[in-house]
């Protein structure tokens, strides 16, 4: 394959500090424009701001390996401390040809992305090599490519959310109604995977509907893979599962052996608030429920100042966790002792419902952790909160793909399907795709046809 140069956008960096150890033997441009709004981002709490101050660390080691302490000569990329090949790629700092006439006589304001774009278009020009601009920037890449500038997505942590979807939510028919019937009369203990014939290699805790002319069931692959057994409505709280994959992600909620679980699913298919009511009905088992979600405004939009102390502030953002605790509380009546029993468990934060900003640094043991709207996480931000748990820890990521609200993920991108992508196959992993909405059937619609 022939070398190339990558320079590299601002964004990217932000979204994964290890990018520059991503691109194998080509060489890595990174003009000084990239490196000055980095900087800008060292400063706060938020992994942004994490991933600005790695990569500057990561940066600050290769160029003190390197030949004389300089990067003009360019910094050999290594990989866990060893150099990926004698003839391999290098990071090299673009400090010229940040004001390119071509881009200057086509874009007239004076942006970072048009210097960023001008020392791409300068590199491309004076090199032999093909010159690859890298950006999560959809409108920079549009930029880029007008003025015949090769651009790419920055595609090393994408999947394949098809194929997720494709594995986790399968009809599978058969011929004999007799396989159904072993299914029911074994229960719990269930039957070795190879009476069923299944038409795919099945993952541990996999679930799907099997068919037959007569009778239907639905069912769950253990987590070792070696047999399946028939999955029984459970009621959590007074919320009932109002179809199978409901009644599926019910299943993979209540084992409490599951110590990583993803329900993905449009608006209105509940997935919240199974995580929730399946939560709260095993809470004498855990120390405390943390419900939490990133704050991003829709459509990336901010509210602008809000009154008030920390709580107050927040509000806003986590109303929608609220409201599904108000759908729980309404399934009993005012003043009785589940009703009682909720209002005591946020009074005394055994449930606590918080922005996902401050779970950094934190170790979670004796928890539920349920993260709401993990599409708008990077992989790194899943890492981060994954890591957090420990003994007794289950987490739990509810979200839609399809319903981002981050300027720099989309459905290949995001956390949430990278983490589905990864954990699948584990012993510990559970994932369903909810389909139909159950919210209203207005909402319903208005998913499926908005």
């Amino acid at each position: 394959m022939a070398k190339k140069n990558y320079v590299l956008d601002t964004n990217v960096i932000l979204h994964d500090f290890k990018c520059i150890e991503n691109f194998q033997d080509n060489d890595v441009f990174i003009p000084i424009t990239v490196l000055e709004e980095v900087d800008k981002f060292k400063k706060g709490y938020e992994q942004i701001n994490f991933n600005a101050r790695a990569f500057t660390r990561i940066l600050d080691d290769k160029i003190a390996e390197a030949e004389g302490g300089h990067s003009k000569k360019g910094i050999k990329i290594n990989e866990n401390g060893v150099q990926i090949n004698a003839d391999g790629g290098k990071v090299f700092i673009l400090t010229n040809g940040l004001h390119n006439e071509k881009v200057e006589g086509v874009f007239r304001q004076n942006l970072n992305d048009h210097r960023i774009l001008s020392a791409a278009l300068t590199l491309s020009e004076s090199s032999t090599l093909p010159t690859i601009l890298v950006s999560k920037d959809v409108n920079l890449r549009i930029k880029a490519i007008s003025l015949g500038l090769k651009a790419e997505d920055y595609t090393t942590d994408q999947v394949d959310v098809e194929d997720i979807f494709a594995q986790n939510y399968s009809e599978v028919q058969v011929g004999d109604p007799g396989i159904i019937d072993s299914l029911y009369i074994s229960k719990g203990e269930g039957v070795d995977i190879n009476e069923l014939s299944l038409p795919f290699t099945p993952l541990p805790n996999q679930t799907f509907v099997i068919k037959s002319p007569q009778s239907t069931a639905l069912v769950r692959i253990d987590n070792e893979a070696a047999k399946a057994r028939s999955i029984e409505k459970k009621t959590f709280m007074g919320i009932t599962p109002r179809n199978a994959e409901q009644t599926m992600a019910f299943d993979l909620l209540s084992d409490q052996s599951l110590t990583l679980i993803g329900l993905t699913g449009t608006a209105g298919t509940g997935k919240t608030l199974l995580a929730l009511a399946a939560a709260l009905a095993m809470a004498e088992d855990y120390q405390q429920i943390l419900l939490a979600r990133p704050i991003v405004s829709l459509a990336n939009k901010d509210i602008g100042f809000l009154p008030g102390d920390y709580k107050q502030k927040i509000l806003p953002y986590m109303q929608p966790l609220f409201d599904n605790l108000n759908v729980i509380k309404n399934q009993f009546n005012e003043g009785s002792p589940q009703a009682r029993k909720l209002e005591d468990m946020l009074s005394s934060e055994k449930l606590v419902i918080e922005a996902l900003a401050y779970i950094r640094g934190r170790s979670l043991s004796n928890v539920i952790c349920i993260i709401d709207e993990a599409q708008n996480l990077t992989p790194q931000e899943i890492k981060t909160v994954i890591t957090r748990a420990g003994d007794n820890t289950r987490m739990i990521f509810t979200g839609d793909v399809h319903q981002i609200d981050s300027p720099y993920l989309d459905t290949r991108s995001n956390g949430l399907a990278y983490m589905i992508e990864r954990m699948r196959g584990e012993d510990f992993f559970g994932h369903v795709n909810l389909i139909q909405g159950e919210r209203s059937h207005l909402s319903d619609v208005a998913s499926r046809k908005l």
